[in-house]
């Protein structure tokens, strides 16, 4: 399969796992970049001597291409900056930020650079920035999303037409037939989190991949809207957090609710009860973990084979 996201990344498949926080170490990434696809380590977790540390493992576990998820808000962004270069890891994804910030210092250095949106306005300002590819998000997607709602299949082709870069789909997508369904809509290929997220590979906790396998339809909400939007598995914290907006919380008092680290306890130490669990909708599709070549596989084969059939629609 080859097509603009294949030859910018120089890899087999137009399909990106998703840096995701306390997920995609060095394991899941080289993983997904040895079976073909486009492997991210997931920076916003993890100190710069921890980041370091998983760029070696990478390039020990894999001569394919890979690259870093670095979300603009994080407080030592200027020494992660420094190592990707020093390290010379040749993609960087971008997100949580203005892509002004970075992107011509690692242009520069001639790192390959995308930034994940969830608008038409931030995708106009990323090219402009003079990113090489975009990646636009939908409401549907795990993790910290848009504040705009907008869901992954209306965006893509609203984005579609308003950039001339490619353009890669996320939120809501796990499958092949998905995957499909994007490019029709004028992806030029995918970013995919949840479903790596239960993949053995993944260093999230057992107990959270669990939880991935356990949920159903309706089982996740966009909320702290006011703090930085972020989808998550409804649990007792997440039942603490609507009983504190009953009381139409401040600012302040949600930040102390939340506390430190919660998101690491939730997903890296497995405590489902207390931690935020964020995970994407389309977590209601996903019934086992499985290695993440075999999920890689499974995705392309889906594609091709729904692909050959479409027309007798």
């Amino acid at each position: 399969m080859t097509n603009k996201i294949t030859q910018l990344f120089n890899i087999k498949y137009p399909v990106i796992q998703g840096g995701m926080v306390w997920v995609s170490g060095y394991k899941l990434a080289s993983a997904v970049s040895n079976a073909g696809g486009l492997g991210l380590i997931g920076a916003g977790s993890m100190y710069p001597d921890v980041l370091r540390e998983h760029i070696k493992k990478c390039k020990k576990a894999t001569d394919k291409p890979f690259g870093v998820n670095v979300p603009m808000l994080y407080p030592q962004i200027e020494e992660i900056m420094n190592i990707i270069v020093e390290e010379e890891v040749k993609i960087v994804f971008t997100s949580a930020g203005n892509p002004k910030t970075w992107t011509a210092f690692l242009k520069e250095k001639g790192i390959t650079v995308v930034h994940v949106v969830s608008s038409v306005k931030f995708a106009l300002k990323a090219e402009a920035a003079g990113v090489d590819a975009i990646v636009c998000e939908g409401f549907e997607a795990g993790g910290h999303n848009g504040r705009e709602e907008t869901t992954t299949f209306t965006l893509i082709p609203m984005v579609k037409e308003a950039v001339k870069i490619p353009v890669m789909a996320a939120g809501g997508i796990a499958t092949g037939k998905g995957m499909l369904a994007a490019m029709v809509l004028g992806a030029d290929g995918v970013q995919i989190g949840s479903r790596f997220a239960a993949t053995e590979e993944s260093s999230a906790h057992i107990n959270f991949k669990n939880s991935i396998v356990d949920v159903k339809d309706g089982d996740t909400h966009l909320t702290l809207k006011e703090l930085a939007p972020v989808r998550l598995i409804k649990n007792k914290f997440y039942q603490k957090l609507q009983e504190l907006y009953l009381q139409n919380p401040t600012k302040e008092q949600l930040i102390e609710l939340l506390g430190r680290a919660r998101a690491k306890k939730g997903i890296f130490e497995g405590d489902v009860e207390n931690g935020e669990l964020e995970i994407g909708q389309i977590a209601g599709l996903i019934h086992n973990i499985k290695p993440a070549k075999q999920v890689l596989e499974e995705i392309i084969a889906e594609f091709n084979a729904v692909k050959a059939t479409v027309s007798k629609l």
